[in-house]
């Protein structure tokens, strides 16, 4: 089994976009997507969910009136104001630190894990997705990535399936590391901008660090050839392989409004020919 992320280290470089598109050119693969702050992943492959389950990840504080006494000290320690005057918690501004439960000389407040996201397995055209949702404020992303990743390999072993495609979380935090320690293979969308260039730098030391094979797209190539140029130069320079180039086409932004990828909307478009490209490329790396 070999396991590919695909990583950017900012949003709207095309990560998203060139992993449905990998998706619907693979014969059998699992997907997993593992940007669960901001999922699109689903908008493009339209996944038929086939198991539904919550993600506990946080706690939140819970006062017990027939203990409590009312001495104020609670919201006197709470530093995010989460305690009410008539002593409830407000789920959206506790943090479930636990201070509350240490200050509380009548052990009244205790914490309870609370429903912070659901994980979806489901079903796509070309095998399995699976992918998450943290609600609104909720933290432990990492945490969720985590399990994402875990259900994926469970399903590519129970299905018999060689491949999963990760589409990673923009940036190097937590959620980005959480999404490639120990895949086989970290490819970095960049394109040719200084901030382009500047995050892409950043990514590639995070893969360094764990000691993962990188490749390189540069989408949009076009639109600066200049930037272009340094990045291939800077690629060369570290032995790292620029494995395509990706030509702007306003072809690609049409596909994503009519909820396609570009490889089914505009198979013989010259960006869905160099995805093509890439894809086989990768495959034959993956051997």
């Amino acid at each position: 089994m070999k396991q590919i992320t695909i990583l950017s280290g900012k949003g709207g470089a095309g990560k998203t976009t060139l992993t449905a598109a990998f998706t619907i050119l693979a014969e059998r693969i699992v997907v997993a997507d593992c940007d669960v702050d901001a999922p699109n992943l689903h908008m493009l492959l339209h996944p038929e969910v086939i198991e539904k389950q919550e993600f506990r990840g946080s706690m939140i504080a819970r006062i017990d009136n027939t203990k409590c006494r009312r001495c104020g000290l609670c919201r006197e320690k709470c530093r995010f104001d989460a305690i009410s005057e008539d002593f409830k918690v407000d789920p959206f501004s506790c943090e479930g630190c636990g201070v509350c439960t240490l200050v509380c000389p009548v052990n009244a407040i205790s914490l309870d894990e609370r429903i912070a996201g659901y994980v979806y397995l489901s079903k796509i055209k070309s095998g399995f997705m699976v992918h998450a949702m943290l609600n609104p404020g909720e933290a432990n992303s990492g945490k969720l990535v985590a399990i994402v990743r875990q259900n994926a390999v469970m399903l590519a072993e129970r299905e018999n399936i060689d491949i999963i495609l990760i589409d990673g979380p923009p940036g190097i935090g937590c959620p980005a590391i959480s999404s490639v320690v120990d895949v086989d293979i970290g490819l970095i969308i960049t394109e040719p901008t200084i901030s382009g260039f500047h995050d892409l730098k950043r990514v590639l030391l995070l893969l360094k660090h764990f000691d993962i094979p990188s490749l390189v797209c540069i989408n949009m190539y076009d639109i600066n050839y200049n930037n272009t140029d340094k990045i291939v130069e800077f690629c060369r320079e570290n032995d790292i392989e620029v494995i395509g180039r990706i030509p702007f086409n306003p072809e690609v932004t049409k596909a994503m409004i009519d909820g396609k990828t570009i490889v089914e909307y505009s198979p013989e478009s010259d960006a869905a020919k160099e995805i093509e490209r890439i894809w086989g490329r990768i495959l034959s790396i993956l051997v």
